[in-house]
């Protein structure tokens, strides 16, 4: 299965994915979704992640739902900021926090989420510490932040991504 299907799971997401955007189950339509189905696991199957399982749906989804909530709330506060604080009263900083999460698919994953939240910024990993570099716009309190990251991200991505280190 695996010689006409690189990555079985991708090629039916991709597949579902076609007819959902043609909102269409004409034949042509299937027949080109499963083309593309095939095709772009296999053209891309030097850079999918290899043997990736999803676990704990639950903490996914506690993940994804607690994420989206932050995302809105900083959207908030960001524009409030932007709009009514007066310059001098921001105080923008870099702060480190240590991590404990190893898997690139987890840190890729945190970037995702910290990058997308407004009003702070995935700056890099300290190569010397493991440490995430974080740009923060408004920080009044840097301990909130690394508890925030610690324990809302980092702990249910070392769920879903390290099991061995729970």
């Amino acid at each position: 299965m695996t010689r006409w299907l690189s990555s079985p799971q991708l090629s039916v997401a991709l597949l579902i994915m076609w007819l959902l955007l043609n909102q269409s189950v004409a034949l042509a339509d299937i027949l080109v979704g499963l083309i593309l189905a095939i095709a772009i696991p296999y053209w891309f199957r030097s850079v999918l992640p290899a043997n990736v399982r999803i676990r704990k749906p639950l903490v996914i989804i506690r993940l994804i739902t607690g994420s989206l909530i932050e995302i809105i709330r900083s959207g908030i506060n960001v524009s409030m900021l932007i709009l009514f604080a007066k310059r001098d009263k921001l105080n923008s900083q870099f702060i480190t926090i240590p991590l404990e999460l190893r898997s690139p698919y987890g840190l890729a994953v945190l970037s995702c989420i910290i990058n997308t939240t407004p009003g702070t910024v995935w700056v890099e990993i300290l190569p010397d510490s493991h440490d995430l570099a974080l740009h923060v716009f408004d920080l009044h309190d840097e301990q909130w932040w690394i508890n925030t990251i610690k324990t809302h991200y980092e702990q249910p991505l070392i769920e879903i991504f390290d099991p061995v280190k729970q």
